[in-house]
This record gives structure tokens, C-alpha cells and sequence, in this order.
């Protein structure tokens, strides 16, 4: 229940936010995400992927702003070689992962081209791999919060964009044998109206 009050929460923040906002603007994105997880039952090679979705620039003043961006992302891990011996699963090689990721970024203007971006991103599972179940129960818990860091830099209505964000949630729901938190990268262009 709590997971999904955190959505309504921060939609009313961005809406409240808004109302006060010096500028608004609204925006497309796609891109890459660039992701891995921690845990030797995992392969630490980055795996590629790939994210969609809307973001909303709002100016509180002429170097401040905030950033709430709705997207859906998805990309498939590569299993480590002991995945299956620890956890008993047969022929495990992937485990695909679907989020809607909600980034909460405040934005730093230090000139007009370019934004530094820092701030949470909560993520919520939408679907992972059926396949990675154990006595009914999914492996990977129903949210992911992270820290992210990135730049971004605007040509009139486009935005170019590269982040670094950094799991802080233990991912794994099956047991306590080892931690999996996420690491991604989000390589991205977007459009403003």
C-alpha cells in the first residue's frame, strides 16, 4: 500500500510546485539505460537497455529548478555463473526487469546550455522475469530507490542528457544470502513544448 502512495505523493508536490513555478515546461525523453547489479550471482558487466517517458521543468528561479520525470524502463541482467548453484534455479541466464522510474531532480543552471542534476529516483517494479520465482515468491522486491547525478545540456527545445544513478535498496527478496543493488547509466535526448 505504501509503495503506492509515494507516486500520488510526488504528483502532488510537482503539481503544487508548479502552481508557485517562475517557468513550466513539459517534455518527451528516450534513451539508453546502462545497468548492472551487485552480487556475485550476477554478471558485472553492464547490461543495455533502454527508457521512455515524460519530464516536467519547473523553474523556481533563474538557476533553480526541479525536474519530476515518469519512465518506463526496461532491460535484461545477465546471471553470473553461481546463480543457479546458489539458488537452485535451472538454466537461469537473464533476468529481465520493467520499472516505472520517478526521478525527483533539483537542477543547478549554471549558464543557459548547460544543467547539473542531483536527486532520488524511486522505481517501481512492473514485471521481472517469471521465470525467477521460488515457492511462489518474486525475487527482486517491488521497489528501488536510488541517488542520481547527472548533466544535461539544452539546444533551444532539445535536451541531451547523461545521469549515474546508485541503488540504495537491497533488491533481493528470495533471501539474505547476498545484497543486489543497482547500478545505471541514462544516456538520452528529449523535447520540451
Amino acid at each position: 500500500m505504501k509503495l503506492k502512495l509515494i507516486p500520488f505523493m510526488l504528483l502532488l508536490i510537482c503539481g503544487y510546485t508548479a502552481a508557485l513555478a517562475q517557468g513550466f515546461k513539459v517534455g518527451v525523453k528516450a534513451g539508453t539505460d546502462i545497468q548492472k547489479l551487485s552480487g556475485k550471482t550476477f554478471s558485472q558487466e553492464f547490461a543495455y537497455g533502454y527508457h521512455v517517458g515524460a519530464a516536467f521543468e519547473i523553474g523556481i528561479s533563474k538557476k533553480l529548478g526541479i525536474q519530476p520525470e515518469v519512465l518506463f524502463s526496461s532491460v535484461s541482467i545477465d546471471t553470473g555463473t553461481s546463480f543457479s548453484d546458489i539458488y537452485h534455479f535451472d538454466n537461469i541466464k537473464k533476468a529481465k526487469l520493467q520499472y516505472i522510474r520517478i526521478p525527483l531532480l533539483l537542477t543547478f543552471k549554471p549558464n543557459p546550455f548547460m544543467v547539473l542534476q542531483l536527486g532520488p529516483q524511486y522505481s517501481i517494479l512492473k514485471s521481472a522475469d517469471k521465470n525467477l520465482l521460488e515457492n511462489g515468491q518474486q525475487a527482486f522486491k517491488e521497489g528501488d530507490f536510488s541517488m542520481m547525478g547527472g548533466l544535461q545540456i539544452n539546444i533551444s527545445k532539445f535536451r541531451i542528457y547523461g545521469r549515474y544513478a546508485v541503488g540504495l535498496t537491497n533488491l533481493n527478496d528470495i533471501d539474505n544470502q547476498e545484497k543486489w543493488k543497482s547500478q545505471t547509466v541514462q544516456l538520452g535526448i528529449g523535447l520540451t513544448f
